[in-house]
């Protein structure tokens, strides 16, 4: 693994500095783009304005123009945690905002597939519904809202994701990626682009004097499921991102969030008033994703949906158990995923420029994982199939991707598809994630290719692992307090977590729980402890460590520990 030390400009970390931001967080900032403390200051006066947003304005107008005529609005939401989310803070804004007929439905991930189609248009209609919001999709939607709107349904899509060659046909669309949007941020997730909707259809309401400043409804309540949806769809924190994520943690840690998120949080047992984006990411997240994988997201939907702790509780410990099966699926699955791999790699040679795996008893739910878990232990383009479960699609193999910086899935899958015509049914996706479904016997037809593309695309500067880190950590900023400091602030997506990295002196080293190294380390001349978590391999008496810092506490002592991230060179 080769380090790469981010540039800190001087100027921008002085400026930072002397406008009051913490030294070593003055330095990280700087590191990842920030040159003014405005880039970092998170009260909700400095969010983007709606009306900046394309749509924004007719899609209030729209929903108004529903609640003053009391009629029946229907979300279609996605079944994921982001339109989950987006789903949640839809219905529960428009209740406060006073509509008075509000449901959903959501497609099932193996029956229905993915977003508006044909299908759920008429579900919609048969439910009374006179006005279809879909959320967090419907931008690809073409034939789904074209059918809706044949039923004599009112059309808005509010979605995030690129849009193909042709829009649909809706009534509104607000999506910042769409064509002619100049809204600046282009990295709202699905929850984000509803709550920036909500906020556009109460500036209406108060020209239309249904309500004033001093009574209007207060959206507030619904950021902590705007940050949670936000980190887990893994958009791009840029500064309007991060302030609203860094709203909803405010929220949470004093105790203000929905019934459900409490809940969530129990069962992860996570501490809400020490919440941080990484709950979110690896806590939250995972337990609402899992039942989109592996069952019905209308239990995630109504989760985040009741007010009753007793109903709460009881949808959480659900969620937490499909999350365990979740888990031990994917466990099974990469193992086995792993060996097929391995047999394709020569053990004396680097392994092929990209995998792709497939074997008749993996689970389509959990596919993307497990092609990221291959991304990450090999360093390749690697996509994992499983036997489509859906009717009707007997002997077709459902396929995700995850990519390596420097290989683009979704133009890879393009290029395939005009090299061989008859190979991809279906495929979509972006840079570093992508799905597709094939016949089962064009497989090896498929991977052929996608080897041959990769080998085309891929050179070996590419093809090297490579970690970027903050260089060294100063001795004076290696306690609790400032840990706690780095914790509270907002990383994530396109704004890294601090990752430090300089050689260390290994003192001693031992195995814990037979899959990771405990270690007792000397930083600067301090002893201090370290865990590597997943790595077995014992390490030379001084060597050059990545590592995020954590506060371990014991019998009330709080100490910084290392969490290793990687072992290499440093360097450009």
């Amino acid at each position: 693994m080769k380090f790469i030390i981010r540039d800190i400009p001087p100027r921008a970390a002085w400026a930072l500095q002397q406008a009051g931001v913490h030294p070593l967080l003055a330095r990280l900032f700087a590191a990842r783009g920030v040159r003014s403390v405005d880039e970092v200051q998170d009260d909700l006066v400095r969010l983007l304005p709606p009306d900046q947003i394309k749509g924004a304005q007719a899609a209030a107008a729209l929903l108004a123009d529903a609640i003053a005529a009391h009629r029946h609005i229907c979300f279609v939401a996605d079944y994921d945690c982001d339109g989950a989310t987006a789903c949640a803070v839809g219905i529960r804004g428009l209740r406060l905002l006073g509509a008075a007929q509000v449901d959903y439905v959501v497609p099932d991930r193996v029956v229905d597939g993915y977003g508006l189609t044909p299908p759920i248009a008429e579900r919609v209609a048969a439910s009374g519904a006179k006005l279809l919001v879909t959320v967090d999709n419907g931008i690809a939607s073409v034939e789904g809202v074209a059918r809706a709107c044949a039923l004599g349904l009112q059309v808005l899509i509010t979605d995030h994701h690129l849009p193909g060659d042709a829009l649909p046909l809706a009534d509104v669309i607000v999506n910042p990626n769409q064509p002619g949007c100049g809204f600046p941020s282009k990295s709202l997730a699905g929850v984000g682009v509803m709550f920036y909707v909500l906020l556009a259809l109460r500036a209406e309401l108060r020209e239309r004097g249904v309500f004033n400043n001093a009574n209007q409804p207060k959206l507030d309540s619904l950021l902590p499921l705007v940050a949670l949806g936000t980190v887990a769809d893994v958009v791009r924190l840029d500064a309007n991102n991060r302030r609203l994520v860094a709203q909803g943690l405010k929220r949470i840690r004093a105790g203000q969030m929905p019934a459900g998120m409490s809940a969530l949080f129990a069962v992860a047992g996570r501490d809400p008033r020490r919440a941080t984006a990484f709950d979110f990411g690896f806590a939250l997240g995972p337990r609402i994703n899992a039942v989109g994988r592996l069952a019905d997201m209308t239990l995630g939907i109504e989760l985040l949906l009741t007010d009753a702790p007793a109903r709460a509780d009881e949808l959480a410990r659900v969620l937490d158990g499909i999350n365990r099966q979740r888990r031990d699926i994917e466990g099974d699955m990469r193992e086995q995923a792993m060996q097929i791999a391995e047999s394709l790699c020569d053990p004396k040679a680097p392994p092929p420029p990209a995998l792709s795996v497939y074997d008749p008893s993996f689970h389509e739910g959990v596919v993307g994982i497990v092609a990221a878990r291959l991304k990450d232990r090999l360093h390749r383009p690697a996509f994992v199939f499983a036997p489509s479960t859906a009717p009707g699609h007997e002997h077709e193999l459902k396929g995700s991707g995850r990519s390596i910086a420097g290989f683009h899935l979704r133009d890879a899958l393009d290029l395939i598809a005009k090299r061989y015509p008859d190979v991809l049914l279906r495929f979509g996706g972006h840079a570093m994630a992508a799905g597709c479904t094939i016949a089962e016997q064009h497989f090896d037809t498929f991977a052929q290719a996608l080897q041959q593309v990769a080998a085309e695309w891929l050179d070996e500067a590419t093809l090297i692992r490579k970690l970027e880190t903050d260089g060294p950590l100063p001795p004076e900023f290696r306690r609790p307090d400032i840990v706690d400091e780095l914790h509270a602030a907002v990383w994530g997506q396109g704004f890294a977590p601090p990752v430090f990295s300089e050689e260390i002196e290994v003192l001693g080293q031992r195995l814990v729980g037979e899959k990771h190294l405990a270690l007792k380390l000397r930083h600067h001349g301090q002893p201090i402890d370290g865990i590597w978590f997943g790595h077995t391999d014992p390490l030379p008496a001084r060597a050059h460590l990545a590592y995020r810092l954590e506060v371990d506490e014991w019998q009330g002592v709080r100490r910084v520990r290392l969490l290793v991230e990687g072992m290499g060179e440093a360097g450009a």
